[in-house]
């Protein structure tokens, strides 16, 4: 397959451009393998872990701590946004992305060879915040080169469509990662607890064991790719700057913050409606776990048919535009929470058909649209920064805060929770100035 090229005027040579369908391909094989790394932990967290790595202490205690070294991942992120952000504006987004690739993908398959409690003590639960640390650190360089790949090579008026392809990689890695744990579940002995079986047997390994071929699968793709015409002009003009980190927090601090809560709701719904809410049917309402998996499945699903539909919306209408109605509309939505999830299954499966098809719509919009701010020798890590941060406040505390919330004040304090992070980011929206968001 030959590249097509284009002359760049100001170098006076001729330039290798990348395939619309090989940059496509390449933004969204790697997120979808980051997401699926980042999946099955939050899985694992709600169904094994506890029992696994945090023996001893009451399940409520023992949840909790496993939703702690969830969060960690979070915190993690921005330091590698950091780091492999200024590679990523230094020497380029294909090697960058190469790397993060490895980071998190290595860390995930170490998670399945790690001793558990039982065979190590204490050191058990240390070792699994080492590797999700290098979880979240491998995913805080990996989404915004992989939106970089896209929108730098988007054409006029595509860039939201190109966009939203390293989107779509959330609800696909969400969606293998349920799916792998449902395969699993329906090898469940009959008459056998699954969580116990999925746990004694050794078999909860698989899923993060398996992450090592799809890694392989996804440095096949990058390394087919060149470097993104955007980049390469900017190192025939010499636009690039030593440390871009200090030039984001000189120069951009505005867009880093709004940037930060714009994305606030999105991530605090999603959480609600996957992590907290496979916590909530198993543990509170003593839903079947495989039910439970099938709810996260068809949320997935939802998920993944609404994010191409945003982009289409952002190209025609402006992602302010876009994200402006979709946040309003899930700040309304946030009080269906209590009433919904009080049904019972009926309900749930509803708020999760609304819920992540709001969510579709915010997420396909949210990576051009933080990246948008930032010039191109500070963007991969101007945006991955703003991306993380993001998760920080947004992401890292859901499933804690909502259990906590939900066992102390109720359903209905988890939905104002939803509604007061839809409130911020719509403030910030609205603060922004043109080609901000």
């Amino acid at each position: 397959m030959t590249d097509i090229t284009s002359t760049d005027a100001g170098a006076g040579r001729t330039q290798p451009l990348n395939k619309p369908s090989r940059v496509l391909a390449a933004s969204l094989i790697g997120t979808t393998i980051e997401f699926y790394d980042f999946y099955i932990y939050a899985t694992a967290a709600v169904l094994v872990f506890p029992v696994l790595f945090f023996p001893g202490t009451d399940p409520m205690t023992a949840l909790l701590a496993s939703f702690a070294t969830f969060s960690i991942a979070f915190f993690a992120r921005p330091f590698g946004a950091i780091v492999f952000g200024h590679f990523g504006d230094r020497i380029g987004r294909k090697a960058t992305l190469v790397a993060a690739l490895l980071t998190m993908g290595i860390s995930t398959v170490i998670i399945g060879l790690l001793p558990t409690y039982a065979s190590i003590g204490v050191l058990a639960p240390l070792f699994l915040a080492l590797c999700r640390f290098g979880q979240g650190f491998g995913l805080g360089g990996e989404w915004g080169g992989a939106v970089l790949i896209a929108t730098e090579n988007a054409p006029p008026g595509k860039r939201s469509w190109y966009g939203m392809f390293p989107q779509l990689g959330a609800p696909v890695g969400l969606f293998l990662a349920s799916g792998v744990f449902f395969i699993i579940l329906n090898f469940a002995p009959e008459g056998a607890d699954p969580r116990v079986w999925i746990a004694e047997s050794g078999i909860w390994r698989a899923p993060f064991l398996a992450s090592a071929l799809l890694i392989v699968i996804g440095l096949w793709v990058r390394l087919s790719i060149t470097e993104t015409p955007a980049f390469q002009k900017a190192i025939d003009r010499h636009d690039r700057v030593a440390v871009p980190l200090a030039e984001v927090f000189t120069k951009h601090k505005r867009s880093l913050f709004l940037g930060t809560f714009v994305a606030l709701a999105t991530f605090v719904l999603f959480y609600i409606g996957s992590a907290y809410l496979l916590s909530y049917n198993t543990r509170v309402i003593g839903m079947p776990l495989l039910e439970a998996i099938e709810i996260q499945l068809l949320g997935a699903i939802i998920f993944g048919l609404a994010i191409p539909v945003a982009g289409k919306l952002g190209d025609r209408y402006g992602r302010r535009a876009v994200l402006t109605v979709v946040t309003v509309l899930i700040a309304l939505f946030s009080f269906a929470l209590a009433p919904l999830w009080s049904m019972g299954p009926q309900g749930i499966i509803i708020f999760v058909i609304i819920g992540m098809a709001l969510m579709g719509v915010t997420y396909g919009v949210i990576g051009a649209a933080l990246a948008a701010p930032f010039p191109t020798h500070v963007r991969y890590t101007g945006s991955s920064l703003t991306f993380n941060f993001a998760g920080i406040f947004g992401a890292s505390l859901a499933p804690y805060a909502a259990t906590y919330l939900q066992a102390n004040y109720g359903l209905h304090a988890v939905g104002y929770y939803l509604c007061a992070a839809a409130v911020i980011t719509l403030l910030c929206i609205w603060g922004s100035r043109k080609g901000e968001v």
